[in-house]
């Protein structure tokens, strides 16, 4: 039987990552049960507090044990900490540490990647977390490998997942590691799971980071964002603020986490998905509208970054995509 250690984090946090994973498990459990075997999972809440509550007392959740009272784990789940809400569960990472030294496996589920950073397992890893939380985790952690488009990395016994309900998907994928692909399956249907779902990007909504004090590359933000459809070079925006492109190109990659061709790449996608969402032209001409020429770079530009064709796109998001195909 697997030993699994929910962490029932102090302050802030999604709730149901919480519930939904210690449901995922425990309709395992029945589920292993109706069909003949042996249950897999041992599930407790651990937490630092004996009750621990939410949106001003809304809810509230009661660990099963106390972190000094856990004896094994042999997975521990941090769930999503809401942001400026780790430092308050610092306590779990000694013990989380200690734990996996020991052998067990740890998996963080959206932004709770923040405290399993903290605790050094992912240096020199590859993890996911939530799209919104991507630029302010590689300011934080460079010595981590970030792969803010995918749902799932699992490294090691080290699993993490990306924003929000996409940890469902990770803990279908622990249960199918553990108990098999008929059980993953079946919970999948049961609970209406996409399964094997892989890529978050189609969900990203690019905001340039300007949480910096580089003024001139934030002025340099502000101006591709502002001419998106017209013709531009990084020299010629880099001239406009008398920083030669090699200085620029270090400042900007520095003050926003992309280079500035990446930037603008995904200034331009940004701006053809909100095209393909709510207006009527054709593919063509919202690739025009967001300065691109050649329509096979802006097919594999667009489909590097959400994950979908422009074609794609439109069908699962316009409101109207039935009239436009």
């Amino acid at each position: 039987m697997k030993h699994i250690s929910i962490i029932v984090p102090r302050g802030e946090y999604i709730m149901s990552s919480v519930l939904g994973t210690y449901k995922i498990f425990v309709s395992a459990n029945n589920y292993l049960t109706q069909t003949g075997r042996t249950p897999m999972f041992h599930v407790r809440l651990i937490g630092l507090d004996h009750q621990s509550t939410l949106h001003g007392g809304a809810f509230s959740v009661h660990p099963d044990a106390m972190l000094g009272e856990v004896q094994h784990s042999d997975l521990i789940i941090i769930p999503a900490i809401v942001a400026g809400h780790t430092a308050q569960n610092a306590e779990f990472i000694p013990w989380i540490k200690e734990a996996h030294a020991k052998g067990a496996e740890v998996a963080s589920l959206c932004t709770g990647a923040f405290l399993l950073a903290n605790t050094g397992l992912l240096d020199g890893k590859h993890c996911s977390t939530h799209w919104a939380a991507a630029d302010a985790f590689r300011q934080m952690f460079p010595q981590v490998t970030l792969m803010a488009d995918k749902i799932i990395t699992d490294e090691q016994g080290i699993y993490t997942s990306g924003g929000a309900y996409s940890f469902l998907n990770l803990i279908l994928y622990i249960v199918e590691k553990y108990c098999g692909r008929d059980v993953a399956i079946f919970l999948g249907k049961l609970m209406e799971i996409e399964i094997d779902r892989d890529n978050q990007s189609q969900f990203a909504i690019f905001n340039g980071q300007k949480d910096h004090e580089d003024e001139p590359i934030k002025q340099a933000q502000n101006y591709m964002e502002a001419n998106v459809g017209e013709k531009m070079t990084i020299e010629q925006v880099a001239g406009l603020f008398a920083i030669s492109r090699r200085n620029f190109e270090r400042r900007f990659k520095k003050a926003t986490a992309n280079t500035p061709v990446e930037y603008l790449q995904r200034v331009r996608i940004e701006a053809a998905k909100k095209s393909l969402e709510t207006g009527r032209n054709n593919v063509n001409e919202v690739m025009y509208a967001v300065g691109y020429t050649d329509g096979k770079a802006f097919r594999t530009t667009f489909k590097k970054i959400t994950g979908l064709s422009p074609l794609e796109y439109r069908k699962k998001y316009a409101a109207n995509s039935a009239m436009m195909m």
